[in-house]
């Protein structure tokens, strides 16, 4: 009976971790659109306007939805990646302080408030 109750459990635990090993797979193509998506945001921070949304789009296929907006203090950009049918988001925000040091912008502009 401890034969089979220590298979068993063998099985089990590879299962599981073939499981997840198959969802990493998966999750992996839309977290990588998802960084491009904040790659191209930070290389294209907009002078005046506020607010910038764009899709990247590659031979006919949707890879990752961009928003970006500015803040009193730095911006704040939201990627969604998407991959066959898994999409992943990811939200980062950055002090202008940060992304002067980083040499994304070149002078500090705070945004209006209306």
């Amino acid at each position: 009976m401890k034969i089979i109750l220590t298979l068993a459990s063998v099985l089990f635990f590879f299962c599981m971790n073939n499981a997840q090993t198959k969802i990493d797979d998966d999750i992996s193509p839309a977290f990588l659109n998802a960084k491009k998506g904040i790659y191209w945001a930070l290389s294209n921070i907009p002078g005046k306007k506020t607010k910038i949304e764009n899709d990247l789009i590659a031979n006919d296929k949707l890879y990752t939805s961009v928003k970006l907006q500015k803040e009193i203090g730095g911006i704040k950009i939201e990627s969604t990646g998407y991959g066959e049918s898994i999409s992943v988001t990811i939200i980062v925000y950055r002090s202008y302080d940060n992304l002067k040091k980083e040499g994304y912008i070149k002078k500090i502009e705070e945004p209006q408030i209306e």
